[in-house]
């Protein structure tokens, strides 16, 4: 299976849903009689906090166009570790049809976390608080993202996020000349799944289910009771039409043939 080539993108479609959850954070200032004077959409970028910071350090013009503005969000995924608590079988497989309408076979995917690290920059302590409080009310502990990971077989999963730790930082050393930077860390994990590759799968689409119902556990000895059979009503749809279903339920007599409903002969 090794040197199979295939990208699903999951790791990349992870990063950018986890970003698209803090995209759209707005503060407001008021004054003194509570009416709001300014309002800001709070800018979000990927890329470490030290990076942010440096910027800050370095421009000692704080007149500068260029300058950096604050507040500002920035976040980067720090890690990615396998999860056993949500392990399944690996040699289990599972089938779904692509876009091209055709049966697909691919492995049940493989558990990771991927880590987290949200930083929130501001030089006011009210801007900090604001942004917080739209935030944290959403993760208790976990909110859900629903994610397109396998393009392939239209496969969406419910990817939760989880709220692991808050820490704050007040980068402000007492120089009139430095801008001050207080910084809140939010650490998250995105508990993912990973998926090899996807094969056309040579089993052509399951068109009956039938079950039957036993007297007792022991199949071998038991007398068969109730069978419940089920077919999409017509038979010949495929998985794109609009059809219904078929259900059957037939019950067998003391002899072990069909109740006259059904003319088969039980084998």
């Amino acid at each position: 299976m090794l040197g199979t080539y295939y990208y699903h993108e999951i790791i990349r479609r992870t990063i950018i849903a986890f970003g698209t959850v803090f995209n759209d954070i707005n503060i407001r200032h008021n004054n003194k009689d509570g009416q709001s004077i300014s309002q800001m959409k709070v800018p979000l970028a990927y890329g470490p906090v030290q990076k942010f910071l440096a910027r800050l350090e370095q421009q000692a013009d704080l007149n500068k166009a260029v300058q950096i503005t604050l507040p500002r969000m920035s976040f980067e995924m720090n890690s990615i570790t396998y999860d056993p608590t949500r392990k399944t079988g690996i040699t289990q497989t599972f089938k779904a049809v692509g876009d091209d309408g055709k049966m697909k076979k691919v492995f049940m995917p493989v558990p990771y976390n991927i880590g987290f690290e949200l930083n929130i920059l501001t030089k006011l302590n009210d801007d900090s608080l604001q942004i917080i409080e739209q935030i944290l009310p959403y993760f208790q502990p976990s909110f859900n993202l629903t994610v397109d990971l396998v393009d392939a077989i239209n496969e969406k999963k419910d990817i939760p996020i989880v709220l692991d730790s808050i820490s704050f930082q007040d980068d402000y050393e007492g120089d009139f000349s430095t801008r001050r930077a207080l910084i809140y860390t939010l650490q998250f994990t995105a508990k993912t799944y990973l998926f090899g590759p996807v094969a056309e799968s040579s089993e052509g689409l399951i068109k009956k289910v039938q079950v039957d119902t036993y007297a007792d556990t022991n199949t071998q000895t038991a007398k068969r009771e109730v069978r419940y059979t089920v077919t999409p009503d017509p038979i010949t749809a495929g998985p794109e039409d609009d059809f219904g279903f078929s259900e059957t339920t037939s019950f067998f007599s003391d002899s072990a043939t069909y109740s006259p409903t059904r003319q088969e002969d039980l084998k």
